[in-house]
């Protein structure tokens, strides 16, 4: 005999006291990231953001996107406070290489169980970069799906609009023969290459969360959980110095220079002009990887690459060096066909 008791929402797995208890822990954070564009109040239907006054001719420039399979990481180690930074770090790389600063952000949370604590730590973590990087959290999405995923997962995206000037977009059409490429390390992983990483740290070198990592004061889920650099804070001042610039993510150097290389011109990299660190050095040895595959899958202590001329590049390591990043002389541009060749 089948069931006939009545059936609510929360009966099929969605519970809206858990969905009303989240907004009431998260309100005041999305507010504290609030800039002077922000219009409207927390929980409207849409974001609203003012550009600024002092723009002429602006351009918007969107980006979406997530963390990977990081999240996985956060999960395992039960540490939920840095994926959302490390989303909003990676947004706001990918919209400042075209020489664009953020104005607000977006975020999607989902998950087959809304737990009120996980999500509050996820979006503190996106508020601590938001208001690190000074664009506002006007809005987002909280998603109880179950069915779709399987608790303890979830999953996380991000959404970023910024602005630049119209005459002031960097690109490969900026970029000249022999202008100076200078690398800007990165803080670790970042955001790329986790499949890969985890099973190498799980499978060869059968290590867990809390155990020490070969060669680092930290633990295996300190080492992976750190946050994605942003780089508009050292770099925001001088982008009137900058011919273009690439965010290493997935594909690493060579998949990522080659995209703000113009058809006539190589990126020319040493790759004995920096000291590749010690977390990929050993994943490189334990999974037995390439030193090419090492290059197009993780970004090998480079998170992004300025080109510039030489009067540029000097204003670069200087502001790095300001902001305690390390910086230097990767190499150059030549003729060529667009291709990057590290040597």
């Amino acid at each position: 005999m089948s069931d006939q008791r009545p059936l609510d929402y929360a009966a099929s797995g969605v519970d809206i006291d858990r969905s009303d208890d989240v907004k009431h822990r998260i309100r005041s954070v999305v507010e504290s990231t609030f800039t002077a564009g922000a219009r409207g109040a927390f929980g409207g239907f849409g974001g609203m953001f003012r550009i600024p006054a002092d723009f002429q001719r602006p351009v918007l420039v969107s980006s979406a996107d997530g963390v990977g399979t990081k999240l996985r990481v956060a999960i395992e180690a039960n540490r939920h406070d840095t994926v959302g930074h490390d989303l909003v770090n990676h947004c706001v790389n990918d919209i400042l290489v075209q020489g664009a600063v953020p104005l607000f952000f977006l975020d999607y949370f989902a998950a087959g169980r809304l737990v009120p604590e996980v999500v509050e730590a996820v979006v503190r973590g996106v508020a601590a970069g938001c208001r690190e990087n000074g664009c506002s959290l006007v809005g987002g999405e909280t998603a109880e799906m179950p069915g779709i995923y399987t608790p303890p997962d979830y999953d996380l995206a991000g959404f970023i609009v910024g602005a630049v000037e119209e005459d002031s977009i960097l690109g490969a059409d900026r970029v000249e023969e022999g202008d100076v490429i200078v690398g800007l390390a990165s803080s670790g992983l970042h955001t790329n290459g986790y499949s890969l990483a985890r099973n190498i740290v799980a499978e060869r070198m059968r290590l867990g969360a809390s155990d020490p990592f070969p060669g680092e004061e930290a633990t295996v889920g300190d080492v992976l959980l750190r946050i994605h650099r942003s780089y508009l804070p050292m770099l925001r001042p001088i982008l009137g110095k900058i011919h273009g610039m690439a965010h290493i993510t997935g594909g690493g150097l060579p998949g990522n220079v080659n995209r703000v290389l113009p058809d006539t011109l190589d990126a020319k990299i040493d790759g004995s002009s920096w000291t590749i660190p010690n977390l990929f050095l050993q994943l490189e040895r334990a999974g037995q990887v390439s030193r090419a595959e090492m290059y197009r899958t993780f970004n090998m202590g480079v998170g992004m690459v300025v080109i510039t001329d030489e009067a540029g590049a000097a204003a670069v390591e200087a502001s790095a060096k300001s902001a305690n990043v390390d910086a230097w002389r990767l190499g150059r541009t030549v003729r060529g066909t667009g291709q990057v060749r590290i040597t």
